[in-house]
């Protein structure tokens, strides 16, 4: 009995080590990633990248206290987030011809008087003129993009599936574009954010060059008639 019970207090102290051990180690790496997002925000340069993009992954919660303490709020890191994910893919989504690539527009751009209806495929939009997304739709389409306005994040994947981009362009507010960039990693898709600069439900904003410049990456100055360089309207 005592042999026994010798045995089960050291693999308890094994145990208890190997617990202190892991949990130390996730402070320590949740701190390094925290110290280099904050030098990375504060120099505009991305260190080590695919370190970090892994690591406030996996560390997300852990990381978000610690940069709090070093004086980041969570928009800073999230917009960070965003921008070192679009940095990385850029150049795998230069390369995606534009007829596999897809443009998904949150339905809070809408004006609130917008006549279109809901379809399978997302609003459909009635180029009332009423906002933005009208002559937008028209452009991007024309030159070869398939564009959804979405009501829901199921949305993507559902018409991901049916259609199967393989780049995508998102456009929402800061959670939203960080949660759909995770979603089409875990999907295997390229995918660009684009944020949104007024959050809400109803007329929200977006910088519509922004969308512009992300959709003409790696695409000639005129594609099908249409120039997705220059400025929108």
């Amino acid at each position: 009995m005592f042999a026994e019970s010798e045995v089960w207090t050291q693999l308890m102290i094994v145990i208890g080590e190997v617990a202190v051990l892991a949990i130390g180690t996730l402070l320590i790496t949740a701190m390094a990633l925290a110290v280099i997002a904050f030098y990375s925000i504060s120099n505009g340069t991305f260190y080590f990248p695919r370190l970090l993009k892994s690591g406030l992954v996996l560390l997300e919660g852990l990381v978000k206290a610690i940069c709090k303490l070093l004086g980041l709020d969570d928009r800073d890191l999230l917009t960070f987030f965003i921008n070192l994910h679009n940095a990385m893919n850029s150049k795998a989504f230069s390369e995606i011809p534009i007829h596999k690539r897809a443009i998904f527009l949150p339905q809070c751009l809408r004006s609130s008087r917008c006549p279109g209806h809901l379809t399978p495929e997302g609003i459909v939009c009635k180029n009332c003129g009423g906002c933005g997304i009208g002559e937008v739709n028209l452009r991007l389409q024309a030159a070869g993009y398939r564009v959804f306005i979405m009501p829901g994040s199921t949305f993507i994947k559902r018409m991901v599936k049916k259609y199967r981009p393989t780049g995508v362009i998102g456009v929402g507010c800061l959670m939203e574009v960080k949660e759909g960039l995770e979603m089409c990693d875990r999907m295997g898709l390229v995918a660009m954010g684009i944020v949104t600069l007024k959050d809400g439900c109803v007329e929200t904003l977006v910088n519509w060059n922004d969308v512009f410049d992300v959709a003409s990456m790696g695409v000639e100055p005129r594609l099908n008639g249409v120039d997705l360089h220059g400025p929108a309207d």
